[in-house]
């Protein structure tokens, strides 16, 4: 396949689209939050849709809540 053929450009563009699909797929299952009171990290249970605590803390927001009691 020559770079300057018609087909590469329709086939990268195809490839680089089932990459951001992929993505955006697997993205949804890892994300985390943080309680805005305790600065904990938790995750949304995907059976039950109830959040479900890690016993870690956000060290950011710990650091924000000591500057501003």
């Amino acid at each position: 396949m020559d770079i300057s053929s018609k087909k590469l450009p329709i086939i990268l563009i195809i490839v680089l689209l089932g990459v951001l699909m992929f993505q955006i797929v697997t993205n949804n299952a890892d994300r985390k939050y943080i309680d805005a009171e305790t600065c904990e990290i938790w995750v949304e249970d995907s059976l039950t849709k109830k959040p479900r605590y890690l016993n870690e803390f956000d060290q950011k927001c710990l650091d924000f809540k000591n500057l501003n009691p």
